[in-house]
């Protein structure tokens, strides 16, 4: 092999199609020479792209709201067929189709160890945690591609039992790599339990994922707040209760109008920094959705924060922004005695879990997030689609190997 066709950033509200080198069983040279590890991988493989999906937070920095340089590679929710493996690896093998979760995870750390897979401490230089095709992430290159090198397989990749299944579940199981654990990790550290009532902002497709995952968690009421109109109603077509932020009321009436009082037992912020402010024509207010569900949670209720904050925002509303410093009400949170999970979800926590919930025809999670099969070349016009608010989860299928 002599190329890799890949999606590349190329500036604020443009990407393209690029071709690079074949990937190596190597480690990028800033991960090795600065953690001080070979750069020789045997314990890698490389993947031919199944299916690899187009993210919200690829959005942010397609969107320049993040200090991605020109030229970075795109793309951590990767799905693939094994087609090589270094000399160390001893438990999967050429032809074994795999979830690739977002977090790199060198699977020997005190953080591994303890299973916080999202904050591994040999993968990246620059701070605790790495992923594919992420800026300040490692270096490492994206998987919106055809091939990907993964390091340390034995350990990060989910292998699907039957390969005649996981070609016929596809769509369900490339949501394994991120959202659907993302989802669930949102919920299930916001407390959600049987007969749980809550709030999820956000109708995009982590939002959607978090909402569905309540109910496999037994929620007996989700709430999804936003102010797309599509996306709510994507929403309202698995059996969630929404709310049209661009409408007036206070987001309290709101909820009390369909649950009789005007608080959750749960919430979950599926938004992020570029959070709006709530009416039509809102303008942007980072602190917003966070300050919400502080404020429609029970006292001594559980917020789960799989929205994205960062620490470098160029294009923050103030000084403060531009450095992830934002207006939080935490002594509204204090006073409730709230509790607060953030940060990167550790995938290998319940990729497993939620593989056999597919395999069983128990989460049809492809539906409640309307995923859309495209070709790799259609990555462009589906990221300026998404962008614009579609209601859909973008599926590349790079080589033609999702089934019609």
């Amino acid at each position: 092999m002599t190329g890799n066709r890949v999606v590349v950033y190329k500036g604020p509200g443009e990407v393209a199609i690029e071709t690079i080198d074949y990937p190596k069983l190597e480690l990028p040279s800033e991960v090795a020479g600065k953690m001080g590890i070979q750069q020789k991988a045997p314990h890698a493989a490389i993947l031919k792209l199944v299916a690899t999906n187009i993210c919200g937070s690829d959005q942010h920095m397609v969107r320049g709201r993040t200090t991605a340089p020109v030229g970075q590679s795109l793309g951590h929710e990767i799905t693939g067929e094994v087609v090589e493996t270094g000399d160390d690896v001893l438990f999967v093998k050429e032809g074994d189709i795999c979830s690739v979760p977002f977090n790199i995870a060198c699977g020997r750390c005190q953080m591994c160890n303890e299973g916080k897979t999202g904050v591994c401490l040999n993968v990246n230089p620059a701070r605790p945690g790495a992923a594919y095709g992420y800026v300040d992430m490692g270096g490492w290159i994206g998987g919106q591609a055809e091939y990907v090198m993964v390091p340390y397989a034995d350990f990060n990749l989910l292998k699907f039992p039957d390969r005649d299944q996981a070609l016929e579940k596809i769509l369900d199981l490339t949501m394994l790599s991120d959202i659907f654990p993302t989802g669930y990790h949102g919920a299930f550290t916001a407390g959600v339990t049987t007969g749980s009532t809550v709030y999820v902002a956000g109708a995009g497709p982590v939002g959607l994922a978090a909402a569905f995952s309540a109910q496999v968690l037994g929620a007996s009421a989700v709430i999804v707040g936003d102010m797309n109109a599509d996306r709510l109603k994507q929403a309202a077509s698995f059996g969630c209760e929404t709310i049209d932020l661009s409408q007036e009321g206070s987001l309290p009436e709101r909820i009390e109008q369909i649950l009789g009082v005007p608080v959750v037992d749960a919430a979950v912020d599926a938004v992020g920094f570029e959070a709006r402010g709530h009416g039509a024509d809102a303008a942007e207010a980072p602190a917003t959705v966070l300050n919400d569900i502080m404020s429609v949670t029970q006292v001594g209720g559980a917020l789960g924060i799989p929205g994205l904050y960062v620490t470098g925002d160029p294009g923050g509303i103030d000084e403060n922004a531009k450095v992830g410093q934002i207006g939080v009400q935490l002594g509204t949170g204090w006073a409730k005695s709230l509790s607060f999970t953030t940060g990167q979800c550790p995938v290998k926590r319940y990729n497993r879990k939620l593989m056999k919930l597919i395999l069983a025809d128990k989460a049809n999670i492809s539906k409640a997030v309307n995923a859309t099969p495209i070709s790799l070349d259609d990555a462009p016009r589906s990221y300026k689609e998404f962008d614009q608010g579609a209601a859909r989860k973008y599926v590349i299928d790079p080589h033609g190997m999702i089934p019609a």
